[in-house]
């Protein structure tokens, strides 16, 4: 039997992280995303001895393995904040959220890279944000960090393929971190995935300046702003500016097995039919 890809949403993990596999399944999918935390809030309670055993459990009695789980952190989290005392609470804070991935067993925690806020130069930001990595990496064990790549909105770092490879360039322990594609801020950031020819142009591009290998998820969005606007809007698949080709091109790509892909579409309540969709895609029952 062929293998199918994995894929899913980042759902709600409201009333106790172990309700995130349950809604995950509840839409058909083999793969998620959660908040292992309340993402709006810098500090919260640590997981309860019975949730972690209950996560667990729930995950083994639904088929989810940890790889197939991609936790994404706190949207407050800057790892490359030009000050002291915001990049050192924000690695209090990166610490917490691997260690709570450890707590679950989920082997890797995706994060948005950082920003310099205009007050320091991109250089110096993409070191900040891999010496914060390297600190919570010393502190922790068997939790790899994930970076993604941004829109480029503001003084947001990680839209440029590059950023990712410097960043990965400068982290001491190379075996535990990765890159998360995600394909409206690809996008927006000016990657184009909307033809057949563009996507493999995109994709070598990608290969080429930071290397497939390092490939630990892609987030599946539509977008609605136009290519290059360096404008975060995600939008239904299918029905934004990107249109059908790229995510027929990534299901159809024979190397992006055991994966997760995430869904981060504005309409959760289609998310059981896109991935309906994306699978269509993938057998070719589209056509």
């Amino acid at each position: 039997m062929k293998q199918k890809k994995w894929i899913g949403a980042h759902v709600s993990a409201a009333g106790g992280v172990d309700n995130a596999p349950v809604n995950a399944s509840h839409i058909g999918a083999n793969a998620f995303a959660l908040f292992t935390k309340n993402q709006r809030q810098w500090n919260a309670r640590p997981l309860e001895d019975a949730v972690i055993e209950s996560f667990k459990k729930r995950c083994a009695e639904l088929g989810f393995s940890g790889n197939q789980i991609l936790p994404h952190n706190s949207y407050l989290i800057n790892p490359g904040h030009p000050e002291k005392e915001g990049r050192e609470k924000s690695q209090k804070a990166l610490l917490d959220e691997v260690q709570r991935c450890e707590q679950l067993g989920i082997p890797a925690l995706n994060i948005h890279p950082g920003s310099h806020l205009r007050k320091i130069s991109e250089e110096a930001c993409l070191t900040r944000i891999a010496e914060t990595i390297n600190r919570v990496l010393e502190q922790t064990q068997g939790v790899s960090i994930v970076l993604e790549n941004t829109a480029g909105q503001g003084s947001n770092l990680g839209y440029r393929f590059e950023h990712l490879s410097e960043i990965i360039r400068q982290v001491e322990d190379q075996s535990r971190v990765g890159i998360c594609i995600d394909t409206c801020h690809g996008h927006a950031a000016g990657y184009d995935f909307c033809s057949e020819e563009a996507y493999g142009q995109t994709m070598k591009e990608l290969e080429d300046t930071v290397g497939l290998e390092w490939l630990r998820g892609f987030h599946l969005n539509d977008a609605k702003s136009e290519l290059g606007s360096r404008v975060d809007r995600h939008a239904p698949l299918g029905k934004g500016t990107m249109g059908v080709e790229p995510f027929r091109c990534i299901m159809k790509d024979p190397r992006l097995l055991e994966i997760p892909m995430i869904l981060e579409t504005p309409e959760p309540e289609n998310w059981a039919d896109e991935i309906v969709w994306l699978r269509s895609l993938e057998d070719g029952s589209d056509s």
